[in-house]
């Protein structure tokens, strides 16, 4: 039998497989509740903005004070979360968010709530994603054997993107049924919960190993790590376009399509479950594909990015589109997976929250700036080639980054594997390998904080 099938004997139900230590199950169930909330609260933010009297614009100022401070606070969390133990960090940004969207739900619920005080309170929950971030992309896959971090990642991807769908239909009825107020304070017990669980974690070392500086030595360690490597800084840029263009055509030039011309909300609000679906199913693939070239196979799967956009441009009908955008969230799943196993296999673990954070910080600096750019392109060149450029973009930045050797080389170490091996040197120049303690916690890529 081997080491990760499930254990079985008579009489007995299934255990859970060998690799899912005590840590990586709190941190998984920890997302998976966060992710629950946070979905419905999304949903529950907008209307509590447009039910207390707000415009559209409103409800897009509430948005990016969230965005905001996320950018601003980015670099100091990752500096941060490299000094201190990272899950104590984790902790208390869920303890953060809990407060806020605890004080959001009672204004709301009480009627007195303010567009002022809700953007602020927002902006209180961006900056403690701002400093979790960057301590959850350090603390995943140190909770599990190498051997097993395609797996385990995958696992803990399916586990937050089921949440996703779930609590966003749960959120989209209860918001419906008893109000936006009372999603918030669902919200916020679910950050209550999550902190609780990750203050049982064990493994809090952060493998940190040159001496003590300040904060702006720390910042300016982890800029060295990070334009050091053209392979990561150069998916960065790309992913700083890309990011912004997707949302932007999601965020504005889709519902605009649907409302228009497809017959309402239903059918992107179809499209978006079949993004969601295909999350979870990109997660179910990468579970049992180990592709040797990671970042190249990560990178091939961003080209289906380009297909949404150009969909809406052509007004593809609503079961093509929700096809289409199927296949897209299985793809972004792939590139997720590969990219963080990268990071974990190339960076010091040490240094990992630091050039996280310039990650992070690259990822979602231009999106703010493409929202509200989306509007007034659509006006002076029309909403199909607004969409058109969107795709093409994908296209070109993805195809750029292909000419990188490091992007079209860089290959999957197997744990224990000799440097200097065939399979070594074809990843490229050596770079420090993370070394996997005992314990530690963490949620990967693109998570609930």
């Amino acid at each position: 039998m081997t080491p990760d099938a499930a254990l079985r004997s008579p009489g007995r139900p299934p255990r859970l497989p060998s690799w899912a230590g005590r840590d990586f199950r709190l941190l998984t169930a920890a997302s998976i509740i966060t992710s629950l909330g946070n979905s419905g609260a999304l949903i529950a933010a907008a209307f509590a903005v447009i039910e207390s009297g707000g415009s559209a614009t409103d409800v897009g100022l509430v948005a990016a004070a969230r965005t905001l401070p996320l950018v601003v606070f980015l670099l100091i969390g990752g500096a941060l979360a490299d000094r201190l133990p990272r899950n104590q960090v984790m902790v208390a940004a869920n303890v953060l968010n809990s407060a806020s969207q605890a004080v959001f739900a009672a204004l709301i619920i009480s009627g007195h709530a303010q567009l002022w005080q809700m953007a602020a309170l927002t902006a209180v929950g961006g900056t403690a994603h701002a400093f979790f971030a960057p301590a959850s992309e350090g603390m995943l896959l140190a909770t599990v054997d190498p051997a097993h971090a395609n797996r385990a990642f995958s696992v803990f991807r399916v586990g937050m993107n089921g949440a996703n769908i779930g609590g966003a239909a749960l959120g989209g009825a209860l918001v419906a049924a008893l109000g936006p107020g009372w999603v918030l304070a669902v919200d916020a017990a679910a950050f209550a919960v999550a902190a609780a669980l990750r203050s049982f974690l064990t493994g809090t070392a952060n493998l940190r190993t040159e001496a003590g500086g300040g904060m702006l030595r720390d910042l300016r360690d982890g800029w060295r790590e990070f334009a050091s490597r053209r392979w990561l800084w150069g998916i960065v840029v790309q992913f700083s376009v890309v990011n912004a263009v997707f949302t932007a055509s999601e965020a504005v030039y889709g519902p605009l399509v649907s409302d228009e011309r497809l017959g309402g909300a239903g059918p992107w609000g179809l499209a978006l479950a079949a993004f969601g679906a295909g999350t979870v199913s990109g997660g179910v693939l990468m579970m049992r594909w180990k592709p040797r070239r990671m970042l190249l196979a990560g990178t091939l799967s961003i080209f289906p990015m380009a297909l949404p956009p150009a969909a809406l441009a052509l007004v593809v009908p609503a079961a093509g589109l929700a096809a289409l955008m199927f296949a897209t969230g299985v793809a972004v799943e792939v590139f997720a997976v590969g990219w963080m196993l990268a990071l974990h296999q190339e960076i010091p673990g040490d240094k990992l929250s630091r050039v996280s954070s310039y990650d992070w910080f690259g990822s979602v600096a231009m999106i703010p700036v493409a929202t509200a750019l989306a509007g007034p392109v659509m006006n002076a060149v029309g909403r199909s080639t607004a969409l058109w450029g969107c795709s093409g973009l994908v296209v070109l930045l993805t195809a750029a980054v292909l000419l990188l050797p490091e992007v079209r080389r860089l290959t999957r170490r197997e744990p224990g594997a000799v440097p200097g091996t065939a399979a070594e040197e074809a990843a490229g120049p050596a770079q420090p390998t993370v070394k996997a303690p005992s314990g530690g916690s963490g949620d990967g890529t693109a998570v609930a904080s």
